[in-house]
C-alpha cells in the first residue's frame, strides 16, 4: 500500500469515484464518506457513495445522505458504478469484510483502492494507496487531514464541515475520548468557521430518537444488564425478543454499551445482541484493557483499543457463556 500522498497529484485529473464504508454505517463512517464525496466533487469528479446496508435514520439530515445508494436495495446501481470507477475510496473500515455483501464485488473490482481508516491491523495488501492511522480521532479527521495536506483547506464549506463535524463529535464522545487532542480542537474551530450550526448537529445525532427507544432503554437496564463485580465487568445480552416488541431499528442500540461504564469500578462493558444472521458483540473499556485483543480473539472481530466489536454464529446462550469463559482467562488483565 502506497502512500496517500502519492494519489494528491492525480487526483486533479476529474474521474468517477465510487466512496463506500462499513456495514451499518455511524456517524463517522457516513460523515467522513459524505465529506469527502463534497470535497471531490469540487475538485472535479463524479461521485458515487455507497453503503452496504441501510443506516440510521438520523443520519439523514447530512448533505449528501439522500443520495448514498443502499447496496443491499440497490445492488444494480452500486455494481454499475464500481464497474465505470477509476478509484475507490474505502472509508472507515480496513478490511473487506466488513461491507457484508458488497464484500466480492469489492475485492474484484479493477480500479485503484484507497483506504482511509483509524482502525488497527489494516489488510494492506487490498489496497493500492492508504493510510491508517490508529492514533486518530475518526476517518473525519483524517479526511481534513487530508484536504489540508492537499492544499484545498480552502475549500472546506458548510455542508462539507457538518459532514466532517458529525464523525468528529461522535467519535470523540462530544470531545471526552482520550483521542481527542489540539489538532481535534483545531479541526472543530476550523469547521465552525465554514457556518456550520454545531449544536444542531449534536442535537440531531444524539437527541433524536422515538419514544420506544427510551423505554427499550429502560427495559434493557432492569432485566437485561449483569454485572460481574470480581472481573470489574458488565454485560449486556439481548434477545431478539426484546428488538421485536420494542421495535426497534437500525442505530437504536447505538451507544447502549458505553452506559454501564459510568458504574464505579467497572472496566469493561459488553453488548451482545441477537440479530437475524448472527450475534453482535460491542466492547467498551477504561484503562488499559485492550479491547481490539479481546475481540480478535474470542470473537472474530477488532476495532480500537478501548472501543471494538466482533460476532458469533453461536446462540445467544452459548455466545454469553464463551464470554464468560473468556473472562475467566482474563481476569489478571481486568484487575
Amino acid at each position: 500500500m502506497k502512500p496517500i500522498t502519492d494519489i494528491f497529484p492525480i487526483l486533479r485529473q476529474p474521474a468517477k469515484v465510487v466512496i463506500t464504508m462499513h456495514q451499518k454505517p455511524d456517524a463517522d463512517a457516513m460523515g467522513s464518506s459524505l465529506g469527502l464525496a463534497h470535497y471531490l466533487k469540487k475538485l472535479g469528479h463524479t461521485i458515487t457513495v455507497v453503503s452496504p446496508t441501510n443506516w440510521a435514520p438520523w443520519l439523514n439530515w447530512m448533505p449528501g445522505a439522500a443520495d448514498v445508494l443502499n447496496y443491499d436495495k440497490e445492488r444494480d446501481k452500486a455494481q454499475a458504478a464500481l464497474a465505470e470507477a477509476t478509484w475507490l475510496f474505502c472509508l472507515d473500515f480496513n478490511i473487506f469484510h466488513r461491507t457484508k455483501n458488497f464484500e466480492q464485488d469489492l475485492y474484484k473490482a479493477q480500479c485503484l483502492k484507497v483506504l482511509i481508516d483509524h482502525h488497527r491491523e489494516p489488510d494492506v495488501n487490498s489496497f493500492d494507496f492508504g493510510i491508517s492511522n490508529p492514533a486518530k480521532s475518526s476517518t473525519c479527521e483524517m479526511i481534513f487531514d487530508l484536504i489540508l495536506a492537499a492544499g484545498d483547506e480552502n475549500m472546506l464549506d458548510k455542508e462539507m464541515s457538518s459532514c466532517l463535524y458529525a464523525g468528529l463529535i461522535a467519535d470523540t464522545g462530544s470531545f471526552r475520548f482520550d483521542a481527542t487532542t489540539p489538532a481535534v480542537h483545531y479541526m472543530a474551530a476550523r469547521l465552525m468557521e465554514q457556518g456550520i450550526r454545531h449544536t444542531e448537529i449534536h442535537s440531531l445525532l444524539f437527541d433524536n430518537f422515538l419514544e420506544n427507544r427510551l423505554r427499550f432503554m429502560g427495559h434493557v437496564f432492569s432485566h437485561r444488564l449483569e454485572f460481574f463485580y470480581e472481573y470489574n465487568t458488565a454485560l449486556i445480552a439481548i434477545p431478539k425478543y426484546d428488538l421485536l416488541k420494542y421495535e426497534i431499528k437500525t442505530g437504536d442500540t447505538e451507544g447502549l454499551v458505553n452506559f454501564p461504564l459510568s458504574v464505579q469500578g467497572i472496566k469493561l462493558a459488553a453488548l451482545v445482541i441477537d440479530r437475524e444472521e448472527e450475534r453482535k458483540w460491542s466492547f467498551r473499556s477504561k484503562d488499559n484493557f485492550d479491547c481490539n485483543t479481546f475481540a480478535r480473539t474470542y470473537f472474530n472481530g477488532g476495532g480500537h483499543f478501548n472501543a471494538s466489536g466482533g460476532g458469533s454464529k453461536d446462540s445467544l446462550q452459548e455466545t454469553v457463556s464463551k464470554f464468560k469463559q473468556a473472562l475467566k482467562e482474563n481476569e489478571h488483565l481486568l484487575q
